[in-house]
């Protein structure tokens, strides 16, 4: 009986196993899929990288090479393609630069991968050797570095001007660059007995402006509200201000939104308009009797922040009053002007209240918006006003305007530099390529696979120039493998068009950029190639 027992299970094992190209047919599709979505953004990559046009359903249009928005509005159905969208997002997140690369880096692992499927090398030993490479790519990376002293500006201000070379506004990086190494220093708190500073970058406030051109964009050490003051006949400039921000009304209560007040007749009509005229003057009495003069007001959503009457009075006693501050910006509100805000009347009081060296209304073609500079017991925090010429200009200027602020965030973070223009990948690929010769069983494939597909930066950035590629390549190559080590800082010059130096032409980036989108590629074609099935769920 023993030997049929075993024959049924060979029976049901074969059953089982029959179809043994599904899983390989799930892999290439999710391989392909995850390609198509990196190839889409591959001709953005670089300092001569083409932009693209994205068209919004409700005909918004938006122009930007930035990998992280391109994809972040691209309709992708795929799941695998979608993995590629979050890893363009996690970029984004940890290091706020490189999301076309580390995109681009996924796609030609995948490509890599793929090869080495077709040789027959299990999914597995792949994603282990991928690691392996990446551990040793990581190292010489490290080894390229030079570190960084953050009270040096002119060494940040190369890391914010070769953020800002890839984008559309590139021929303003004299101005954008020196502002955002500006906000960042203003901002960031030096960790106790630690390497590098923290930088929380919602210290540093954008505020989007249209009219004037992207040169009129302005750094300002102090508070921008956008909007103009709700005054009437009220005062549009005040020095030495004394500034309370409330986050009740100065209107008549309303009842709750399912009830009614029915009033029959006129001596009740009377008594109640009375009633609120009372109300509103024993309010703003309060606020004369504190000794304010410039009034902040939170968005209310149930009733009007101020009525007319109460605008009239504020007016009568010569206080600025700004209403409609958004519920998100009082946080960044109280820690400019080193506030708390007042929620009830009984705690206005003049020890509640802050100085302000100059609060005025700034009229411009565009609209009017409030300026307040010289808050003395304020926090850092910086405002900065980016300018452009439309919606679409500003839009682009102030997300490029992030971009460098994160390079500049990532050096304080790990204060060390790596040359750019693909240095640190060749640099890595011809390291793997040697380290390939040496190493045993399937490790030997992956690591010259995975060398291979590291080259795709400097040959995109080629590309996307107008070179030859493999020509570039090659020459690149050759540098590396002359210049072992820490000396090898050849990268792609797109300007002149040929491989140079990368620290002559100070084209630096923070080695955090660089470390991150290594690591986070490879931890992301891991995962694709581990997955052999795709379930659906039951609704």
């Amino acid at each position: 009986m023993a030997p049929k027992a075993g024959g049924d299970a060979g029976k049901v094992n074969s059953a089982v196993y029959k179809d043994k190209s599904k899983p390989a047919d799930i892999r290439l599709s999710n391989i392909n899929a995850a390609k198509a979505v990196s190839d889409a953004i591959r001709t953005s990559l670089g300092p001569r990288g083409m932009d693209k046009m994205i068209q919004a359903a409700n005909g918004e249009v938006t122009i930007t090479n930035d990998g992280a928005t391109i994809l972040k509005q691209m309709s992708v159905v795929h799941p695998a393609a979608k993995m590629l969208v979050e890893l363009s997002r996690a970029q984004d997140i940890e290091a706020g630069d490189g999301t076309t690369s580390v995109v681009v880096i996924a796609g030609a692992l995948l490509d890599a991968a793929e090869k080495l499927l077709q040789k027959g090398i299990h999914p597995t030993v792949i994603s282990d050797g991928f690691q392996k490479a990446l551990q040793m790519a990581l190292q010489v990376v490290e080894g390229l570095s030079t570190p960084v002293d953050l009270s040096n500006e002119d060494v940040l201000l190369k890391a914010a001007a070769t953020s800002l070379n890839s984008k559309v506004v590139s021929q303003h990086s004299t101005i954008l660059a020196p502002i955002a190494v500006q906000a960042i220093r203003a901002v960031m708190e030096p960790i106790p007995n630690g390497i590098g500073a923290r930088v929380d970058l919602r210290d540093v406030k954008v505020i989007e402006r249209i009219g004037g051109t992207v040169e009129d964009t302005e750094l300002i050490q102090g508070l921008v509200i956008p909007h103009r003051a709700s005054n009437v006949n009220g005062p549009h400039r005040i020095e030495k201000a004394k500034v309370g921000l409330i986050q009740f009304c100065i209107s008549p209560p309303k009842t709750d939104m399912d009830h009614n007040v029915i009033v029959s007749d006129y001596a009740a009509m009377d008594r109640v308009l009375k009633e609120e005229r009372q109300y509103i003057l024993n309010i703003v009495k309060q606020i004369k009797k504190a000794g304010c003069n410039v009034l902040l007001v939170q968005k209310s959503i149930l009733r009007d922040a101020l009525s007319d009457l109460a605008i009239h009075f504020l007016d009568k006693i010569k206080t600025m009053v700004i209403k409609d501050i958004e519920r998100e910006d009082i946080e960044f509100v109280c820690k400019t002007l080193g506030c708390r805000p007042i929620a009830s009347l009984d705690h206005f009081t003049a020890e509640n209240l802050v100085n302000v060296d100059l609060v005025e209304e700034v009229n411009e073609p565009s609209g009017k918006y409030i300026k307040m500079t010289g808050c003395q017991g304020g926090g850092r925090t910086v405002s900065v006003l980016v300018r452009g010429t439309s919606g679409a200009v500003v839009a682009e200027a102030a997300r490029s305007l992030h971009d460098a602020l994160c390079a500049v965030r990532c050096v304080a973070r790990r204060p060390a530099l790596v040359p750019g223009g693909g240095a640190p990948e060749a640099a890595a690929a011809a390291e793997l390529s040697r380290a390939a010769i040496t190493a045993p069983g399937a490790d030997h494939y992956c690591f010259r696979a995975y060398a291979d597909a590291l080259e795709v930066v400097p040959s995109t950035l080629a590309e996307n120039a107008g070179l030859n590629p493999i020509e570039t390549v090659t020459e690149l190559r050759a540098a590396h493998a002359r210049a072992r080590g820490s000396q090898s800082g050849a990268g792609v010059n797109v300007r002149r068009g040929r491989v140079t130096d990368m620290r002559a032409e100070h084209v630096l980036q923070p080695l955090h950029v660089t470390a991150s989108a290594l690591a986070l590629a490879t931890e992301t074609v891991r995962a694709i190639l581990k997955i052999d099935d795709i379930v659906n769920t039951i609704n």
